[in-house]
């Protein structure tokens, strides 16, 4: 089993990437796929061979609960 890193390379991680089905038809959106350990790596699909961000499954689930809340809305173009 391997131990991702943030700032691993993205494309060397082997997993299925998912994203939004609400994602642009240019595909800028943010993928995700699950490791081990209930770690999550993130990463731009734009730039698949960047860096992933890689976190825990409860830090995801406190930033989308934020989500939900509207708590990030002022970051979103127009608001």
């Amino acid at each position: 089993m391997q131990n991702f890193t943030n700032g691993a390379t993205a494309s060397l991680i082997p997993a299925e990437w998912i994203k939004s089905r609400k994602s642009e038809a240019n595909g800028m959106c943010v993928e995700v796929a699950a490791l081990p350990q209930g770690r999550i790596a993130m990463r731009n699909s734009t730039d698949p061979d960047g860096p992933a961000l890689v976190i825990r499954n409860a830090e995801l689930e406190a930033f989308i609960d934020g989500a939900k809340k509207g708590e990030f809305d002022f970051l979103c173009a127009g608001n």
